[in-house]
């Protein structure tokens, strides 16, 4: 399944970028019992796993802290950030997978989830096709 790269306009011109940087972001529902939403993630090969926003979790009904802790890098300071991890239902173009996945109020302020090694990247072969502007997944 092809999905096309995320425009987002800059504020100014930039030499290296021009107007409009691209970011490999795709739609996915994350769903757990009778709860879902749907949400846009970042496709990220350097995440070990795959973090969304503590206040997702809290709309999907979880009781985000009490899931088991995992430190994460890659936010802010050098000591890392608290994901609590959680057994959720993941939904990209109508595949469904379940997946043991961190929610985090460390990330709410760089607007959209991470798909990481474990519970994406295990799932699919991905192709970044940056001139074409498109992400092609496969299942495994």
């Amino acid at each position: 399944m092809k999905f096309k790269y995320f425009k987002f306009p800059l504020k100014r011109y930039s030499p290296l970028f021009g107007s409009v940087i691209l970011k490999p972001i795709i739609p996915v529902r994350i769903a757990h019992r009778e709860e879902s939403i749907d949400y846009a993630v970042l496709i990220d090969s350097g995440a070990d796993f795959c973090i969304f926003d503590g206040e997702i979790g809290e709309h999907l009904g979880l009781d985000v802290k009490s899931g088991r802790q995992e430190r994460f890098g890659g936010i802010e300071d050098s000591q890392g950030a608290i994901a609590y991890l959680h057994e959720i239902i993941l939904e990209i173009g109508g595949h469904e997978f379940s997946i043991i996945a961190g929610f985090s109020y460390d990330i709410a302020k760089h607007g959209f989830g991470i798909l990481g090694q474990k519970g994406f990247f295990d799932k699919f072969v991905v192709k970044f096709d940056l001139p074409k502007e498109e992400i092609d997944l496969k299942l495994r």
